[in-house]
């Protein structure tokens, strides 16, 4: 019997009427002749009320068991006075139940879900993260992480920015971390790659005219994990063109400010304008890029907002006797009055940036390098082939010989912005459906093997454990 539905949020609107709600039951208590329940939806907890007057009514009340889903259509009344709720919004009111339909009943949880789940061992949470997720404090989280999402489109959309989907499917190059690749079953022996993020495809899009370019990017990185990293993770993707490192800075820490002011007011910041602080200087008074500048490390609410600039354009690899870059090999050099050679490879600056928050980099960014001859001096320098160069990057150098604007951008993670805005011990707390800190999804039990017909069709052969270990034997 589904019929207009009220929120329970809507519930202390509606005094003296007869409403109809739906949701979970939460706790359940025998007083006597009354059978009381708090039902619950996305948008809160209501108590509803079962009389004597009604036996048929309180019989099949007394069935309810916790997590069961209902349909309950009642009357709203005051609360008698003294028996209020003040931690509730509904907690002057309560629902005289008046019908009542069992939906779904459900079996005993694993866990409680009434508490903030801290408690409860994490893989355990994991496993059963549909019913973790039941839990305020998460529905909380989540709801926010939709909020900081539809605040940053909106703002980024007032300024002329456009969304522009870049693809998931892509090319394997390197760019620091390791590549999630996928094999191609139309193609035998070759493979698509997740994008550890969307660097090439909005540099293009700059090259296409768009100016100013931003995207909420799903980013795939196949690295060891910890706690304040994913395998997959969400990050605020923006370039533009025609724009100095410092455009670039203002517009973020006018973003960021009027996002924490927004949506998290309890908060305040510490220095404003953001610092800007060269890599050398915080690394002589910090020993570290990712300075805490906190007045206050126990103050919670305390926010310390900081951009480390003036990177190092390269850095020796002495396991690999080669230069690479800090960050990525598109960035601009700054101080160009040296040759671009490996000779003078130490002495050059980056326009390279980092966003940095409580001792977390939260992000990262760089004017790009749109002239193609600097930039295949930058790969000579790290020792990479030009057939090479031309296989992973050709499509990047031809399209900037068709009138490259000149551009740059930035990337902060969401996730990692929220862990920390919202006080979460680690970044699995603000992600729906996270990886264990080494990466495996509990719930779907991925990765998985694939079946035989499966590695057919992708002409791929697994080689067992057990034979990779007898020929270590032989």
């Amino acid at each position: 019997m589904y019929s207009m539905r009220t929120l329970t949020k809507d519930a202390p609107l509606k005094l003296g009427e007869t409403i109809v709600l739906f949701g979970w039951v939460g706790a359940r208590r025998d007083h006597g002749k009354l059978i009381f329940i708090d039902l619950r939806d996305r948008w809160g907890v209501v108590q509803v009320v079962f009389s004597p007057a009604d036996k048929d009514l309180l019989q099949k009340a007394d069935q309810l068991r916790s997590e069961w889903v209902i349909q309950i259509k009642g009357v709203v009344k005051e609360r008698p006075k003294g028996m209020e709720n003040p931690d509730i919004p509904t907690g002057g009111i309560e629902i005289e139940a008046k019908g009542l339909e069992i939906l779904a009943e459900a079996k005993t949880p694993p866990f409680a879900l009434d508490t903030d789940g801290y408690e409860v061992g994490e893989e355990h949470r994991l496993k059963y993260r549909y019913l973790d997720l039941r839990r305020a404090r998460l529905q909380k989280n989540l709801l926010m992480h939709d909020r900081v999402i539809s605040f940053i489109r909106d703002w980024l959309h007032k300024r002329d920015f456009i969304e522009i989907e870049t693809p998931i499917l892509t090319k394997s190059t390197p760019e620091g971390a390791r590549d999630y690749v996928v094999p191609s079953r139309l193609y035998p022996g070759k493979f698509y790659a997740l994008p550890q993020s969307p660097q090439q495809y909005k540099q293009l899009l700059m090259v296409a005219g768009f100016e100013r370019y931003f995207q909420i990017a799903r980013c795939f990185r196949d690295e060891d994990t910890r706690g304040d990293r994913q395998p997959e993770f969400t990050q605020l993707d923006i370039e533009m063109s025609f724009a100095t490192q410092e455009e670039i800075l203002s517009l973020i820490e006018n973003l960021y400010t009027e996002l924490v002011r927004a949506l998290f007011p309890e908060k305040h910041i510490t220095h404003t304008p953001f610092p800007r602080l060269p890599y050398k200087e915080v690394m002589e008074k910090y020993g570290s890029d990712k300075p805490d500048l906190r007045k206050d490390k126990n103050d919670s609410n305390e926010l310390a907002f900081v951009f480390v600039i003036d990177f190092p354009m390269f850095e020796w690899r002495e396991a690999e006797k080669r230069w690479d870059a800090v960050h990525h090999p598109f960035t601009k050099i700054r101080n160009t009055k040296y040759e671009i050679r490996k000779e003078n490879a130490e002495k050059m600056v980056a326009d390279q940036y980092d966003f940095v928050l409580n001792g977390y980099e939260i992000g990262g960014g760089s004017i790009r390098e749109h002239d193609p001859k600097v930039l295949e001096a930058v790969f000579e320098i790290m020792g990479h082939p030009k057939e090479a160069v031309r296989e992973k990057f050709g499509h990047l150098l031809d399209a900037f010989e068709f009138g490259a604007p000149p551009h740059g951008g930035i990337a902060p993670g969401i996730d990692r912005l929220l862990m920390i805005l919202l006080g979460e011990p680690n970044i699995r707390e603000v992600i729906a459906f996270p990886k264990t800190g080494d990466a495996r999804d509990l719930m779907m039990d991925a990765p998985a093997e694939l079946d035989e017909k499966q590695l057919r069709e992708l002409h791929l052969r697994i080689e067992r454990e057990k034979r990779i270990e007898e020929e270590k034997q032989a």
